[in-house]
């Protein structure tokens, strides 16, 4: 299946976010009405408040639908650091380098800006996934059982130092 990846928000992208993250995590590990509302919240709240300077948004698009995305989220980047977000490919495009293509888009422009460090939070499981950051130089700095999704999992947090 082709794909491409488009930088910024086309019409229906933030739905299309919010029901890939919502049917894939329901499967995966059970999670409901608290998380799907949780993404479309903090999303909209992204996009309300996203700055092209800072922030970016990229989705992996076949056919004219969305198939994947990832978030670069800039507002605390010179504090805390990037925070990458909602990061997710469809069943379609898993394994067709849609993945490698968002990490690598969203790490390009976190380097172009100079961020210092990105970070990310996921839970234990998502073995693709963390392969994936790994490969990126993404270390695992932080895990303890947790519910901030609504269901409690083993809640990591991946650390990245970026060189300028």
């Amino acid at each position: 299946m082709r794909f491409e990846i488009v930088r910024g928000w086309l019409p229906g992208a933030i739905g299309g976010i919010v029901a890939l993250h919502g049917e894939y995590y329901h499967r995966k590990a059970g999670f409901g009405l608290y998380f799907e509302t949780k993404v479309a919240r903090e999303l909209a709240e992204f996009a309300c408040r996203h700055d092209d300077a800072r922030d970016g948004l990229w989705l992996a698009v076949s056919d004219g639908r969305v198939e994947g995305s990832i978030v670069i989220d800039g507002i605390d980047a010179r504090g805390e650091g990037a925070h990458l977000r909602w990061f997710i490919v469809s069943d379609r495009l898993r394994g067709r380098g849609a993945g490698k293509a968002l990490i690598g888009a969203a790490l390009d422009f976190c380097r172009a800006r100079g961020y210092r460090d990105c970070h990310l939070w996921t839970f234990a499981g998502l073995d693709a996934a963390r392969h994936l950051y790994e490969r990126n130089g993404f270390r695992l700095t932080r895990q303890a059982r947790g519910a901030q999704w609504g269901v409690e999992v083993d809640e990591q947090r991946f650390d990245l130092r970026l060189e300028a």
